[in-house]
């Protein structure tokens, strides 16, 4: 929570959260970096240890709701332009990798199917993924592993399953595209298009036969090739591709 020397951290990602947002302060609204600044001062304040020491579940339960809430200011105040779709990319594709890496531990290899009978700890799971109720609407009561992981992969209508997160992905690399210019080869689309086809047509019986473990570090690795791939095209291009003919 609160060890800044440790990068994952949630003090840590909110603080380079804060100082991103005050980088580009003229491209957000100010409803965005209000909630973004209230949640970091939050966590930071002189009496944030104390108050996560005493009822720790109330205080991660107001972060996460006080994340959400930014989510949706930056959604209702910000122009629909090239500024939002980089935040919804950056939001889907690290939501892809975070479910994909929750579903290894859980169900993969070196998790031992611990979880396979155990109906609190599948319950866990789903409220870790905020999709205990999207589930039971669909599955009912039935908790099973198989389901559970079919859900969070494949779902095409739950906003935080990896099917979805890598949609929105190619979606919005698509239309951000024509802000740069396209090269050849394996742009950060192309590459989101190949991995959000995958999910699309994918049957579960391809995970049952690849393993678990196997399948899903395949999407990690995808993830962070689209990662290094609109780094290469909208950060780190060669100045001379920018410059007037």
């Amino acid at each position: 929570m609160f060890d800044r020397e440790n990068a994952s951290s949630v003090v840590t990602s909110l603080a380079r959260a804060r100082e991103n947002a005050r980088q580009v302060r003229d491209q957000i609204t100010t409803e965005s970096w209000e909630r973004l600044n209230l949640l970091y001062l939050r966590i930071t304040g002189p009496h944030a240890e104390a108050a996560f020491e005493q009822g720790s579940s109330s205080f991660l339960h107001e972060i996460i709701a006080d994340l959400h809430l930014f989510k949706g200011a930056s959604d209702a105040t910000m122009s629909h332009g090239e500024g939002w779709r980089f935040l919804l990319t950056g939001v889907y594709l690290e939501r892809a990798q975070l479910i994909a890496r929750l579903l290894d531990v859980c169900f993969g290899d070196a998790a031992g199917g611990y979880l396979l009978n155990d109906h609190f700890a599948q319950l866990s799971v789903l409220r870790m993924a905020c999709a205990l109720e999207p589930y039971l609407r669909v599955y009912t009561a039935e908790l099973q592993p198989r389901l559970l992981m079919q859900f969070l992969l494949f779902d095409e209508e739950f906003p935080r399953s990896i099917r979805f997160c890598a949609a929105r992905v190619q979606e919005h690399l698509i239309r951000a595209s024509r802000y740069a210019e396209v090269s050849e080869g394996a742009t950060p689309e192309r590459i989101a298009g190949r991995l959000s086809a995958r999910l699309e047509f994918a049957e579960f019986e391809e995970v049952a036969q690849m393993g678990a473990s196997a399948y899903l570090a395949t999407i990690v690795q995808e993830c962070a090739r689209i990662h290094e791939a609109v780094y290469e095209a909208f950060v780190a291009y060669p100045l001379e591709l920018r410059l007037p003919a």
